[in-house]
């Protein structure tokens, strides 16, 4: 078994209504089925969940609505499931989606799992909609530091060097100076072209 999916059942085992009916789910192969989960009505959450997780790593496609309304869902345990199985899903919609929640303001009180999930994908999609999130976290008495973390973190590991201008602004924040240091670090330095030679000097 995935030791994510491991994780997942475990935590699963407290929601669901006995231990017999989250076995019969897991004994479920047959990937029809598991769609099917996704699209009846008066599934309980958990049951959702667990299928769209296995949909996912299986790179089944029928899973990303489910998986995207879970990444920006308020229990952070479901969000770290649902990037897991999206960045495994292989569906070319999932680094637009995460570029959404991410930069959406209204929710950015859980856009760190997708701001880490555009890292892992390493989209085209990632470097600008971290930068525009980090960008809003810089305003005074920001109180979503871990999103902006996250932000200053992921644009190093990138390693783009449009991030350089939004990482300087980090470095006036005391909460956020280490790491824009680190990750300004990690842009590889433009190599300048040589000046012209000035005759007379050696």
């Amino acid at each position: 078994m995935d030791e994510e999916l491991r994780s997942l059942t475990e935590r699963l085992r407290a929601e669901a209504s006995g231990p017999a009916a989250l076995d019969r789910l897991l004994a479920v192969e047959d990937p029809d089925t598991l769609a099917a989960v996704l699209t009846e009505p008066g599934q309980p959450l958990w049951t959702r969940e667990l299928a769209a997780f296995r949909l996912g790593l299986a790179g089944d496609r029928r899973a990303f609505e489910s998986l995207v309304l879970l990444l920006n869902h308020r229990d952070p345990p479901r969000c770290a499931t649902a990037a897991y199985a999206l960045a495994r899903l292989g569906d070319p919609r999932t680094a637009r989606a995460a570029a959404a929640l991410a930069t959406n303001e209204l929710r950015v009180a859980y856009a760190l799992h997708p701001v880490r999930l555009l890292v892992e994908l390493r989209a085209p999609e990632a470097v600008p909609a971290l930068i525009t999130t980090l960008r809003r976290r810089l305003r005074p008495h920001d109180p979503y530091r871990r999103v902006a973390l996250a932000c200053v973190d992921g644009l190093g590991e990138l390693g783009d060097a449009r991030a350089e201008p939004v990482l300087n602004e980090a470095l006036a924040h005391p909460a956020l100076a280490e790491a824009a240091v680190h990750a300004l670090a990690r842009i590889p330095r433009r190599r300048r072209a040589p000046g012209p030679r000035i005759p007379g000097q050696g």
